[in-house]
């Protein structure tokens, strides 16, 4: 036996010094320099852990949308009026002056025919030359254009409307059917309406985080909101210039890990998802091995100005299954991690599968050396 003890701690001792040799990869950190800021904090008093309960489950959710008016663009859009610039074609009539009306002939369309506003903003009219129309509406130029001939025409009747609309342009792109650009006309352009024309959301669309970029500021708005609560707080009437961007939804997931029958990443669709979703789309979790106990939404708050933790933690207990009414009630944002833990025998019963082929190993090693020594 004293024999058998020496062999067991060389081949032991062998096996140790040659970690080479052992099969599969491994990255060890105890030969570098790790890099330290020098005001390292454990991560578990970074960590705030909210229970949930059928008392306390309204606290975390989101505020509800609700459908409602939009009094403010209601008088924008009623005071809106068309401002002309270069681009713009203009048609001008003088009743009972065809000969001013359309000096081309009378085969051409209003657009053919029509007088084209310079890069000046300025158009030519017979008579009286050069007229200033742009960033003026056509109840201002009328009046002008009607002011100015009265010294060639005795009470001059003049009707003035824009034929083409071409100097101001809005743009809508992202994830829609038909993006690109969208003429700002007489007629008031929102951003419904601007995502109507452009052919609706595509399949990929993410509709809660459309934004709308004017002169480089940065607005973020809910096409959910507007087109499914009836929230028209969340429409706006779009200006020249205005960018309205709709984003692919490749950020709305989020990751079921642990004990769930089958943890992998998931979408969040278009009316959200609560925390009951999540687990029935992976099978619900492990009834052999999952702690009921213990199932986790891990919620980063980097992004978060005032909470000072790394993360939240809200944990369910679905011991009694009626618990799960409880997670309908709590929503899910991107990159959520909901995280079911092991029960404390599934941990117990991985840690002695480790063991077992050591121990198998040493006994069947030991037996072969009980052998060579027994042998005649």
């Amino acid at each position: 036996m004293h024999f058998t003890k020496k062999l067991l701690i060389s081949t032991m001792a062998t096996a140790m010094l040659a970690g080479c040799t052992v099969p599969g990869s491994h990255l060890s950190v105890d030969d570098k320099t790790v890099v330290s800021t020098g005001d390292e904090q454990e991560l578990s008093q970074q960590i705030n852990v909210y229970p949930l309960t059928a008392s306390k489950v309204n606290q975390f959710k989101s505020p509800r949308v609700y459908s409602q008016t939009n009094a403010a663009l209601d008088a924008e859009i009623a005071r809106y009026q068309y401002r002309i610039g270069p681009g713009d074609i203009l048609n001008i009539t003088i009743w009972d002056h065809p000969e001013l009306t359309i000096p081309a002939g009378s085969y051409r369309s209003s657009t053919e025919a029509g007088n084209w506003v310079h890069a000046d903003g300025s158009i030519f009219y017979p008579y009286i030359g050069s007229v200033k129309v742009g960033g003026k509406t056509v109840t201002e130029v009328r009046k002008e254009i009607a002011e100015r001939l009265a010294a060639y025409i005795e009470s001059p009747q003049v009707d003035v409307n824009v034929a083409s609309f071409r100097s101001q342009k809005t743009y809508v792109t992202g994830e829609i059917n038909k993006p690109g650009q969208q003429p700002i006309t007489n007629v008031p352009l929102t951003l419904l309406d601007a995502i109507n024309s452009a052919g609706g959301l595509a399949a990929d669309a993410d509709w809660r985080n459309v934004t709308l970029t004017r002169q480089g500021n940065e607005e973020i708005l809910s096409l959910y909101a507007l087109m499914q609560r009836g929230d028209l707080t969340q429409n706006r009437l779009l200006r020249p210039g205005d960018i309205v961007h709709v984003p692919r939804n490749d950020n709305q997931k989020v990751f079921v890990m642990g004990e769930v029958n089958d943890p992998k990443l998931l979408k969040i669709d278009r009316a959200g998802m609560s925390l009951t979703e999540a687990l029935s789309n992976v099978g619900g979790i492990n009834q052999l091995s999952a702690d009921a106990t213990g199932v986790f939404v891990i919620r980063s708050n980097n992004n978060s100005e005032q909470n000072s933790a790394k993360a939240d933690i809200y944990q369910l207990d679905i011991q009694d299954a009626s618990a799960l009414v409880i997670g309908t009630e709590f929503e899910l944002q991107p990159y959520d991690i909901v995280y079911v833990t092991a029960a404390p025998i599934t941990r117990w019963n991985r840690v002695v599968s480790q063991l077992i082929p050591t121990i198998s190993g040493f006994n069947e090693l030991t037996e072969g050396v009980l052998r060579v020594r027994n042998w005649p």
